[in-house]
């Protein structure tokens, strides 16, 4: 099949009547131009030019082949042209992956404006916790919570993902609060993947534990649910309990500890040759979380801290393990 390069060549020395003024254009030498046409017209099998020491026309065949080629040409033009408007200009299927219960308290609620913003654009979203491979399953972008570790794909962070240690008033009323991590061990731990290590953030610096509870789940959305019904103590982002927190429905125990690591991403195949949809969304969201957060804003963590002291519990059935790291 002849390449690309040799019919634009062709192309040019038909429009031109000239080797010269076509390499010059192009880039290359009279004799590679001549070299090219020649091979072109070998592989073809047939004479395009007519060639005199003054002359270079177009036989007929060549004349044929020339309106034909000049189709094909244009067709390539548009093609470019094509792909260049669609990577310029926020438009097209926009496939997207978020976690549950961030997506209907933070994604959802937005995408109005963002659709308004943006009319050409449509969106295709995968709700789900679970893990999801978005090069494998052709996602453009995917909201990831927590601490990423070490992933091949382009990352950007634009929230933060405060998480505080929380408990209902009736737990704490039947258990009373634990003054100190280490007395954790006498209180039930509930936890939801993909955490099985709490990293906190306290006096001591970063330390790890490994909470014991009678629930572990694989939903924030039910772990939330389980703290709020005064089932245990859990590790809650402040994007889902903010309102809890603000009308006591959880209280906030052990505050001198938070979270060490983490926040709210997306991530997305490539930072090379990024299509303006996916561009446009990734600002978007920077500009609606920004530094400091909607959810954060006008939450007064003093007023959500329990400072019910400690009740005295029977002996523990399940142990916590504290690391410094």
């Amino acid at each position: 099949m002849t390449a690309i390069s040799d019919l634009d060549i062709f192309a040019r020395v038909a429009r031109t009547g000239n080797m010269s003024a076509a390499g010059r254009e192009i880039g290359l030498s009279p004799a590679v131009v001549s070299k090219r046409i020649s091979q072109l017209e070998e592989r073809l099998g047939t004479r395009l030019f007519q060639r005199t020491t003054r002359h270079l026309t177009l036989t007929e065949t060549g004349a044929g082949y020339f309106k034909r080629v000049a189709d094909i040409l244009s067709l390539c033009e548009e093609a470019e042209d094509f792909v260049s408007r669609r990577n310029t200009k926020p438009r097209g299927l926009l496939k997207l992956s978020v976690p549950t219960a961030f997506s209907r308290k933070h994604i959802s609620p937005h995408m109005k404006e963002f659709l308004a913003r943006y009319p050409e654009i449509e969106l295709h979203v995968n709700i789900s916790d679970a893990f999801v491979d978005i090069i494998r399953e052709g996602f453009d972008l995917a909201v990831r919570i927590g601490d990423l570790g070490e992933t091949s794909l382009a990352a950007r962070r634009i929230a933060a993902d405060t998480r505080v240690l929380c408990a209902s008033p009736s737990y704490i009323e039947r258990h009373g609060v634990p003054p100190q991590l280490a007395d954790l061990e006498l209180h039930n731990c509930l936890t939801a993947d993909p955490v099985d290590v709490w990293r906190l953030s306290g006096p001591e610096g970063e330390v790890q534990i490994r909470p014991q509870g009678s629930v572990h789940c694989n939903s924030v959305e039910f772990l939330r649910e389980l703290v709020i019904s005064g089932i245990g103590i859990g590790l809650l982002s402040i994007w889902d309990v903010g309102e809890e927190l603000r009308d006591g429905t959880l209280r906030i125990v052990l505050p001198q500890y938070r979270n060490a690591a983490g926040g709210v991403h997306v991530v997305y195949p490539s930072r090379e040759f990024m299509p303006a949809k996916v561009d446009v969304l990734i600002d978007y969201l920077c500009e609606l979380y920004g530094p400091a957060p909607y959810w954060e804003k006008d939450l007064n963590l003093d007023k959500a801290i329990s400072s019910r002291p400690a009740r005295k519990v029977g002996k523990p059935a399940r142990a916590v393990a504290v690391d410094k790291i």
